[in-house]
């Protein structure tokens, strides 16, 4: 379980440029959970996830990990880093080994295991992602498609055998199959690993169809926290922060406008045509 509490952070503190990115932030995520992140473009997102795993310090707050504060001075980076397992935006661009195995094993290697160890590790890691790993090991990630390549990165973070994997916009940039393709893994991912995965993404139907709970961030304040269906029931909220609904729900939200007695809960494509077909049929 995740606890974090009171959470504050601000840049330049006590320079004349000084900026409260996050301000006062508390919210618990439970084990096994799978948790959307949203908020407009400088909302502080991803200061907050630069938080989960020990990058940044908080101003004030803690953040508590499976019992372990991870914001206490004397907790070891090491074991921070073990713990919670961050991909950034575009992590491709961080491959830098001659062949992917050897990529994906940097981190582990550093571990002190052993290299029978490192070597499973490598293995079930790349396997994990969807790639086969005879076919991938000896190639050089920069031969690779760039859904490949972010399969990789992906690869050398989950070769931690983190707790809690967080992702940063996950299929920023990718082409539409590659982008569902980038989805179905990382809920595969979760459902084998039953860790806590967290994630950021601007496109609504993704928050909507992959989360249990959801976490609206405006201003650096946590202005949401729910599920799914509680977070963009409240349509005009989420408007006036400018975001957007899923596409299903816009639908379904102006066609209740128009008249049509239809559920404000539909959040899926596949749920909002079960329930017009139901509403024409009466």
């Amino acid at each position: 379980m995740i606890e974090v509490k009171n959470l504050t952070h601000v840049y330049n503190e006590g320079l004349p440029h000084e900026t409260k990115a996050l301000d006062d932030i508390s919210f618990t995520i439970k084990d096994g959970s799978f948790v959307g992140i949203i908020g407009h473009t400088g909302s502080g997102k991803s200061t907050l996830l630069q938080h989960l795993n020990g990058l940044l310090k908080p101003s004030s707050g803690t953040i508590v990990i499976d019992g372990v504060d991870i914001t206490d001075s004397h907790t070891k980076m090491l074991d921070i880093r073990r713990r919670v397992g961050l991909v950034f935006q575009y992590p491709e661009y961080q491959l830098f080994e001659e062949t992917v195995a050897k990529d994906v094993a940097f981190g582990p290697a550093n571990l002190g295991l052993s290299q029978e160890e490192i070597d499973e590790r490598v293995r079930r890691s790349i396997e994990l992602v969807g790639l086969d790993y005879e076919r991938v090991k000896d190639q050089s990630p920069f031969e690779l498609s760039g859904g490949q390549k972010r399969r990789v990165a992906i690869a050398g973070v989950l070769a931690m055998e983190p707790e809690v994997l967080v992702l940063d916009e996950p299929t920023a940039g990718l082409n539409p199959k590659a982008h569902l393709d980038i989805l179905d893994m990382v809920e595969e991912i979760h459902k084998r690993e039953n860790n806590i995965t967290i994630f950021v993404s601007h496109n609504m139907n993704d928050i909507a169809r992959m989360s249990d709970q959801v976490l609206v961030i405006h201003q650096g304040r946590l202005a949401m926290d729910g599920t799914p269906a509680q977070v963009f029931a409240r349509e005009d909220e989420i408007r006036s922060m400018g975001l957007a609904l899923p596409d299903a729900t816009e639908i379904v939200s102006h066609l209740r406008k128009e008249g049509m007695e239809l559920p404000a809960d539909c959040l899926t494509v596949d749920q909002a045509a079960e329930a017009i077909a139901k509403a024409l049929e009466k």
